[in-house]
């Protein structure tokens, strides 16, 4: 009998992060520190805005392309935050979350055999990503002596005559690194040299602790060939509303739309009209969020260092990525067991590339109150294992 499913699907692996939120949820009196996701409540006028939608009926499909009204909105705030300009009428859709724009942004753009340039660690979906829609993934290999920043050399030497895509994970998960403009100008002009082009994904861009945001897409010649990708995830606290959008050059935008139009039909729709309000009026609520994320950044940082966690300095996202190579332990082992003996989990680094080996991800996207204990729990079990 033949096998029902497929071998491709077969080989990928399940998501690292998925595998250890699954044990957590099974456990009494443990602490989570390994979802990404923000603790506070989406803002209250969003919620509000969504409510009264419902209330008006508004619960019909709208265009593939998504609320032009909420284009029209998204387009005046990345004006205004990032110097960005793109047309809603075609160059902007909306999509169920980030991680779909990422998925049909590969599949409108690669044919079978291109290569992607992926710099891990990163994000878990985009290798996968890139193998469903048929192309090689290529990875560089980041380096904590760099920041986890990625240099236009380490680009410049991955690049080869099959290369179509550069993928751009900046703000970073799971490390945290930025990259600034100067490193930004010099990766753009190796992707210029070698007529390639690059997803940015950019959906901790108001998360920046030390310096403003800067988007490759806003550098002169790199708009037209870049998939810019945000959404509503993160920065206004809405993991369930599933809202993302894509802004691209008409030509890519608009096979984009396409896979969406068979695949999804359009984002949901109360998400939509809440999306808007939160464009136009949650700035407050968003700086709000970010100083608290900022308090916990600066003392789970401390707390790591003190209990002799080497720990380079993330000045984005909400996640710290500290080795514990001094322990002697793999990221996998010191993961399962400080979960099993402390019940406090965390993401062994090897779930977002083979050169995590040696790190470990901590979210600090949840309370203070939370963060003491579990790190009072880390530091109990680190103390442990030098005895």
């Amino acid at each position: 009998m033949k096998s029902p499913v497929s071998r491709q699907i077969q080989e990928i692996k399940p998501s690292g992060i998925r595998k250890f939120f699954d044990i957590v949820s099974t456990m009494d009196d443990a602490i989570s520190l390994g979802v990404g996701e923000p603790d506070f409540d989406t803002p209250w006028r969003v919620r509000d805005e969504a409510i009264y939608s419902l209330e008006q009926g508004r619960t019909f499909y709208t265009s593939n392309a998504g609320l032009m009204e909420l284009k029209v909105a998204i387009a005046e705030y990345l004006d205004r935050k990032y110097d960005l300009h793109y047309d809603p009428k075609g160059e902007m859709m909306m999509t169920v979350g980030g991680s779909e724009a990422i998925d049909i942004g590969l599949r409108a753009m690669l044919d079978p055999g291109d290569e992607v340039i992926i710099p891990e660690p990163s994000y878990v979906s985009y290798v996968p990503c890139t193998i469903l829609a048929g192309g090689v993934p290529k990875i560089i290999n980041l380096r904590e002596s760099d920041e986890f920043r990625l240099t236009a050399q380490e680009l410049e030497d991955a690049i080869t005559e099959k290369t179509k895509v550069l993928i751009l994970p900046y703000p970073n998960n799971p490390t945290g690194a930025v990259m600034e403009k100067e490193d930004l100008l010099a990766i753009a002009d190796v992707i210029r040299k070698h007529d390639i082009y690059v997803m940015t994904d950019e959906i901790y861009s108001e998360l920046t602790y030390q310096m403003d945001h800067v988007s490759i897409a806003s550098i002169p010649g790199m708009k037209e060939r870049t998939v810019y990708i945000n959404g509503f995830s993160k920065a206004f606290a809405m993991t369930g509303w599933r809202l993302g959008y894509a802004c691209a050059p008409k030509d890519i935008l608009s096979q984009m739309l396409k896979i969406h139009q068979f695949a999804i039909m359009c984002a949901p729709t109360t998400s939509q009209y809440a999306g808007i309000e939160a464009v136009r009026h949650c700035d407050r609520e968003v700086e709000d969020m970010k100083m608290q994320y900022n308090e916990r950044r600066i003392y789970v940082l401390q707390r790591l260092r003190d209990m002799g966690l080497s720990c380079f300095e993330p000045y984005g996202a909400f996640y710290v990525f500290p080795s514990i190579r001094s322990t002697g332990m793999s990221s996998d082992d010191f993961a399962t067991s400080l979960l099993k003996t402390m019940k406090v989990a965390v993401v062994p680094g090897t779930a977002f590339g083979e050169c995590g080996e040696g790190f470990i991800r901590i979210s600090y996207a949840y309370s203070m109150q939370n963060l003491k204990v579990a790190l009072d729990r880390i530091e109990k079990f680190v103390k442990g294992l030098k005895k």
